[in-house]
């Protein structure tokens, strides 16, 4: 009896060490998440307020060339590689003319 009580004393102490020990590891999202949806939206011509209006602030807008701007969202999961997502916009007198993009729709195949 005496060593029942010894051994489940001994496995429930055990469990709740190895229980301790685990790491929880979490997503690390950063950035601007931009859909296929938003993508879509947005067409060549529109001034630069109504890509605000529909994307949000950029991550990045280039100090030395106001006539671009990046949209980009990284996401690391743990014991994964890291992704990357990018949308690039180039304005002339303050519309759009270009865009470069790896953001694909379901279905689409990657540039």
């Amino acid at each position: 009896m005496r060593m029942r009580k010894l051994l489940i004393s001994f496995t429930l102490m055990a469990s709740l060490l190895v229980g301790a020990c685990s790491v929880h590891r979490i997503d690390i999202q950063q950035g601007n998440i931009v859909t296929p949806e938003m993508r879509e939206q947005v067409t060549l011509g529109m001034s630069k307020e109504q890509v605000l209006f529909l994307m949000g602030t950029p991550l990045i807008i280039d100090l030395f060339n106001n006539d671009r701007w990046d949209y980009i969202y990284t996401l690391v999961k743990p014991r994964s590689e890291r992704k990357e997502k990018r949308l690039t916009f180039f304005f002339q007198d303050d519309k759009v003319v270009s865009y470069i993009t790896d953001v694909t729709a379901p279905g689409e195949s990657e540039p």
